[in-house]
């Protein structure tokens, strides 16, 4: 006789393969209806991978067609598979992961090793084509007056008259067709005022008819047509580009058309230059030059920022910590207000409050002192108000976070310490210090971190500003490597430099990482002090 085990074990596997039971009731409602919902939503989510795959293949985008391909293997995966049953979870932020963080980092390390920029947007062939696409008028070219019409269908109609020869020619579809005169035009076409002519100028601006093999009819004035012809060939056997009217011969050199005479065809292309744009940092003195001086500042402006505010901060709190304040709470409300306005809105104000014509802090210093300083156009005096202001951002953080961590400390240890005949400085230095840096260290190197890449504040208050004398590229005086960073990439003098701007952003994340790296280790040995107390 079976045992009760077996029996359910029997009942399991009957439940299992489906015997003794109808398909429909072996399932809840419920889970047929998520079955059903993933094999729809597969269904499309392959259908459309298929297609957008077969498009990224044909422009030979092997990146995006891989990173593609991926994607829908570890999306059927975490679906159809139950031991991928995880990856249901992991997937979405996988995929947040690569769009927001991984690719952006590949995608400028690429652009780090090209000369992608103003002037070089476009790839290679782009650039070709775009050239293959010029005309010119030649001298003593064919000319045609015309006239626009409007068909019974609204189409738009030319009549062209060669005053050459003065024959006359329908423009249908892209081709001049020859036609007789005095009026071939049919009854029911309707000829355009001026006003539904000037509504039609970009329609007709973009015409280009055939006139015989090479040349095309395009619009000269707004009077005229005229005959143009293709202005350059590229030979694809030998890589030379030709201009048909001055019978000049460019090549190709570092992303850059360069006739015998050394002139240049702008727009260039793009192209991979090695480690030049890293080799310009340091090679250039008009580049080096300004580059480090950028650097030293941008090293000395995180680290004076984080120094100051945790030193107010600091003092703030230890202050409010004292339980015999009166009003603690009010003086915290005040304390705290520079940390609730928007920074932003901060840093606009101070920006006038110290204007050297027109700001209240001048005023005041003249009344005072009969001083008036160039706060924002002076390179001293402009990275002290970044200091100062800064200052006022900063430190309400900074006490916040001493704050929690003083009331941390256990009171025994100051009772022990005075026992033993510290005094308050030596309380501070021995036992308040040491505990709250264990607390606090790894959130001075976040403000660190933050500092060295703090673009809002330069930007805002001195825009990186005054000018670095004979410097070649748009460096300042108070500009951090981010700003400089956004010069090169936006608002350089020759035009934007990506590919430069990229190399600098690959630099600070060495240098910024390297830092951190360093800091996160003494971060860990007072970490290994706090567990020895």
């Amino acid at each position: 006789m079976p045992s009760p085990a077996s029996k359910r074990r029997s009942s399991a596997r009957h439940k299992s393969t489906g015997e003794g039971i109808g398909l429909t009731d072996s399932l809840p409602t419920s889970l047929m209806i998520a079955l059903l919902f993933k094999i729809i939503f597969l269904s499309v989510a392959d259908s459309l991978g298929v297609w957008a795959a077969g498009t990224l293949a044909w422009q030979r985008n092997w990146g995006l067609l891989s990173a593609l391909l991926v994607g829908l293997t570890l999306l059927n995966l975490a679906l159809l598979s139950r031991r991928a049953y995880p990856l249901r979870y992991l997937l979405p932020g996988l995929v947040l992961f690569a769009a927001m963080t991984f690719y952006p980092i590949v995608y400028t390390i690429n652009i780090a090793f090209t000369n992608y920029g103003t002037g070089h947007l476009m790839s290679k062939e782009e650039a070709i084509s775009w050239y293959e696409r010029r005309y010119y008028q030649p001298e003593e070219g064919e000319t045609f007056s015309f006239q626009a019409f409007k068909d019974e269908q609204g189409q738009l109609k030319l009549l062209l008259t060669s005053q050459k020869t003065g024959r006359a020619y329908l423009a249908e579809g892209a081709r001049l067709l020859p036609i007789s005169l005095p009026d071939p035009r049919p009854s029911n076409w309707r000829s355009l005022s001026r006003s539904e002519l000037v509504q039609a100028l970009a329609a007709l601006q973009q015409l280009e008819l055939l006139y015989g093999e090479e040349d095309v009819v395009r619009m000269a004035t707004l009077t005229e047509f005229a005959v143009f012809r293709p202005q350059y060939h590229y030979d694809r056997a030998h890589d030379l580009l030709t201009d048909l009217e001055t019978g000049k011969i460019y090549r190709p050199i570092r992303g850059t058309f360069v006739s015998e005479e050394g002139e240049e065809l702008l727009p260039g292309f793009y192209e991979y230059i090695g480690l030049e744009n890293f080799y310009r940092i340091f090679s250039n003195p008009q580049i080096t030059g300004p580059f480090l001086r950028v650097f030293q500042w941008t090293f000395l402006w995180a680290t004076l920022s984080v120094l100051l505010t945790f030193a107010l901060g600091l003092t703030l709190a230890i202050f409010l910590n004292d339980p015999y304040l009166k009003a603690r709470r009010l003086y915290r409300s005040l304390l705290i207000i520079p940390y609730a306005i928007p920074g932003f809105i901060s840093i606009l104000v101070w920006a006038g409050l110290l204007n050297a014509d027109f700001g209240i802090v001048n005023r005041i210093l003249e009344d005072l002192l009969g001083l008036r300083l160039p706060w924002l156009n002076d390179p001293f005096w402009g990275k002290v108000a970044l200091l100062l202001v800064n200052l006022w951002l900063g430190y309400p953080y900074m006490m916040i976070v001493s704050l929690g961590a003083l009331q941390s400390i256990q009171p025994e240890l100051y009772e022990a310490a005075y026992v033993d005949g510290a005094s308050r400085w030596q309380q501070f230095r021995h036992v308040t210090f040491p505990i709250l840096m264990i607390s606090v260290a790894p959130l001075l190197i976040g403000s660190f971190a933050f500092n060295f890449n703090n673009f809002n504040v330069i930007y805002l208050l001195t825009g990186g500003g005054p000018p670095i004398a004979g410097a070649q590229t748009p460096a300042g005086a108070t500009d951090i490597l981010i700003s400089y960073t956004y010069k090169l990439a936006f608002a350089g003098r020759q035009g934007a430099e990506y590919g430069f701007a990229a190399a600098i952003t690959i630099l600070i994340f060495l240098i910024v990482g390297t830092i951190s790296a360093i800091n996160f280790r003494l971060s860990r040995r007072l970490e290994k002090m706090g567990e020895a107390l």
